[in-house]
């Protein structure tokens, strides 16, 4: 086991490398959560309007996912579309990250938005609203509010899960990890590391919704 002046040491000197890698990672987990967001909307509107063939095409989506390993889907959005046309490793992976967080969100979504009590949507109707100006403007803010708790897991979860971008030779936090370990033949140091980085991203991520939970609980007063 290293010892902590090492690892201190380690991580000063190395960490230029450590930065611009922590700096991707924050990248492709903030551009797979966006998209993964509106995935994830898209696909739980879908599953709770009134057509049962979209119902099912959601039901589909969330299965095949949920049901595969994320390094699959990376290695076949990767490898398999690049059989057609490149794509570059950043957009492989973050559209993997997106699609396969986008499963869990439109679930997390669906559980909000029936969760809002019908008597909202039924009030906005009698004012004279559609359905969909209902549901963006009463529905909608309601779900998101409550969706806050098990979207910042999932969150901090498709950080995490960003690790296995590595898998295609993205320079993220954990190939740089590895790579220095295997060059300099101190995995251990190097592991923990990334560690660290992994545990201040987490910490932001956190803050951040945390913030966002509270300015949205003030602005309900």
């Amino acid at each position: 086991m290293p010892s902590f002046g090492h690892v201190f040491q380690t991580l000063l000197d190395s960490r230029n490398l450590f930065f611009d890698a922590m700096m991707l990672t924050l990248q492709l987990t903030v551009v797979s959560i966006i998209f993964g967001i509106v995935i994830g909307l898209f696909f739980a509107l879908l599953k709770i309007s009134n057509i049962k063939i979209l119902g099912y095409i959601s039901d589909a989506y969330v299965y095949l996912i949920r049901g595969t390993p994320l390094i699959v889907q990376i290695f076949i959005l990767y490898f398999g579309i690049s059989g057609i046309f490149l794509i570059p490793d950043f957009w492989a992976a973050a559209l993997a990250l997106a699609f396969h967080n986008g499963a869990y969100i439109a679930e997390i979504f669906r559980g909000t938005i029936q969760a809002v009590d019908q008597g909202q949507m039924e009030a906005g109707r009698s004012l004279g609203m559609t359905k969909s100006l209902a549901m963006r403007r009463i529905i909608l803010p309601q779900a998101f509010r409550r969706s806050l708790p098990p979207l910042g897991n999932q969150f901090i979860i498709g950080l995490k899960d960003s690790s296995l971008a590595a898998f295609i030779s993205m320079n993220e936090l954990f190939n740089v990890a590895t790579t220095l370990g295997s060059n300099n033949f101190d995995e251990m140091t190097y592991l923990i590391i990334v560690a660290i980085y992994y545990l201040l991203l987490v910490a932001l991520l956190t803050w951040v919704v945390n913030s966002i939970e509270k300015k949205l609980a003030v602005s309900d007063r």
